[in-house]
């Protein structure tokens, strides 16, 4: 394995004053440090960061990218004051088969022009209505869990996820349209993760039987279900994310295409589950190495009704502290991708146009130099006689920032809130003290095992042995 260190990305222009980015060429042939970046982005990033400097450059997933470490360096990418990175180009690698034509596969006027017309499909009256038919979801899922015995939570998280964004974000009921499209999404967030994703050669077929075929095959699927469900959709008053879009027009009295609408439906179903799979998979497991912080979530649910409102919800602020440690521990999406559309600089360094760069949330919550012990599960960091959080102004930023800041953010909270909530009321849950959460290798976070949590019904745990 061969790695050449301290080369130059690129000559910064003569009398720029700009330094060269600095980096190495590691790992593996081709794919570079690919493996060694999804196995532990936290260690490889940290290693950059503190080799090169907050801008460096590797070589991973098949390309040379430019780490941009740390707040400041995230702020010239969020900021985007000369308009120099893409959002488009940056992820199109990554999910642009799957998600081109949505909200985050979109730039500048025409992303904001989608994302104001978009914007009332997220406002407090909707995300109230959402609430009460998440509600019915959630009770039917926990009815299903086992009174005693071991749960594998990952998993029953993603199912619960995909149905709550089916229902809440389709209008549909469960079913066997909805069993279909859970099913078809599913080989989509599949897809995103696959190795071997490319055509076959002077094709446009793809490789039969693997995860990227299926993926594209899940996409068809869902597209067809959506344009389907369209037409009943705009002639309707529903108050499902999809009735919205379809009845929703800007200030001008523009109204979205029925390709535009499929478009942003696959995305914001995508984005949706994974962040709350995601976080409630890491909450259970906090909760289960800490029983002392369960008991203070439980403790304030139990002052609540089964179904608490939406002030409620937002009132849990026990809670409201693990969730926001355990998205600073794991964010859902650990980095994040831009594309230089030309020449620019960030703190000082020449990054020439054409260049993928890559920012990550993961490292900005974990840096020393401004969270105390930033391995440690420590909610009351975000307390309001502490607020780590507030030490620069881009360092906590689980849900991005500035115009591609997730839209969906308050849907998420609430939706894990609601689902933490009940899940509180209803059981107890425990983990071996010897037992350590383990992430696979793969794109998006992902557990090895599913997480095995011990869980009892509390009906049952209150009863005399």
């Amino acid at each position: 394995m061969m790695s050449t260190r301290n080369r130059p990305l690129a000559t910064p222009p003569r009398g720029s004053g700009l330094k060269p980015v600095m980096g190495r060429n590691g790992g593996l042939p081709v794919v570079g440090d690919t493996l060694t970046i999804l196995r532990d982005p936290q260690a490889y990033l940290q290693d950059a960061y503190t080799e090169d400097g907050p801008v460096a450059w590797r070589r991973a997933l098949g390309q040379v990218v430019v780490a941009l470490s740390g707040p400041d360096a995230w702020g010239v990418v969020h900021e985007n004051s000369d308009k120099a990175f893409s959002h488009r180009l940056g992820w199109d690698r990554t999910m642009g088969r799957f998600f081109n034509g949505s909200v985050i596969l979109m730039d500048f006027e025409d992303h904001l022009y989608q994302r104001r017309i978009m914007q009332a499909a997220f406002g407090r009256p909707s995300l109230v209505q959402y609430l009460d038919s998440m509600n019915g979801t959630i009770d039917h899922a926990l009815a299903g869990w086992p009174d005693q015995g071991e749960l594998k939570a990952n998993p029953a998280f993603k199912s619960l996820s995909l149905d709550i964004a089916t229902e809440a974000f389709l209008g549909e009921e469960p079913g066997e349209a909805a069993d279909r499209m859970n099913a078809a999404f599913y080989d989509v967030l599949l897809a995103l993760g696959a190795v071997v994703r490319f055509p076959l050669p002077g094709s446009r077929l793809h490789l039969p039987g693997t995860q990227w075929s299926r993926g594209i095959a899940g996409r068809q699927i869902l597209k067809h279900e959506i344009e389907t469900l369209i037409p009943k959709k705009r002639a309707g008053n529903g108050e499902d994310l999809l009735s919205v879009l379809c009845r929703a027009t800007s200030e001008d009295g523009e109204s979205f295409s029925d390709k535009e609408i499929v478009n942003h439906m696959i995305f914001m179903m995508f984005a949706a589950h994974d962040t709350s799979m995601t976080t409630m998979t890491m909450m259970t497991y906090h909760l289960a190495k800490h029983p002392e912080w369960q008991e203070r979530c439980r403790a304030e649910s139990l002052a609540l009704g089964p179904h608490a409102s939406y002030d409620e919800i937002q009132s849990l602020s026990t809670l409201d502290l693990v969730m926001k440690e355990s998205l600073r521990i794991t964010p859902p999406v650990r980095q994040m991708f831009r594309a230089t559309v030309k020449d620019t600089e960030v703190l000082g360094h020449f990054i020439p146009a054409g260049t993928t760069v890559l920012v990550a949330p993961h490292l900005n919550h974990h840096l020393p130099e401004y969270w105390t012990e930033p391995e440690t599960f420590d909610p009351d960091r975000f307390s309001e006689e502490r607020r780590e959080d507030k030490g620069h102004r881009y360092l906590y930023v689980p849900f991005g920032s500035h115009a591609h800041k997730c839209i969906g953010m308050y849907f998420a909270g609430m939706e894990i809130k609601a689902t933490m909530h009940q899940m509180l009321r209803s059981f107890e849950w425990s983990v071996p003290d010897d037992y350590e959460l383990q992430w696979a290798a793969t794109v998006l976070p992902t557990t090895k095992d599913g997480l095995p949590i011990t869980v009892c019904r509390r009906d049952r745990a209150e009863q005399p042995s």
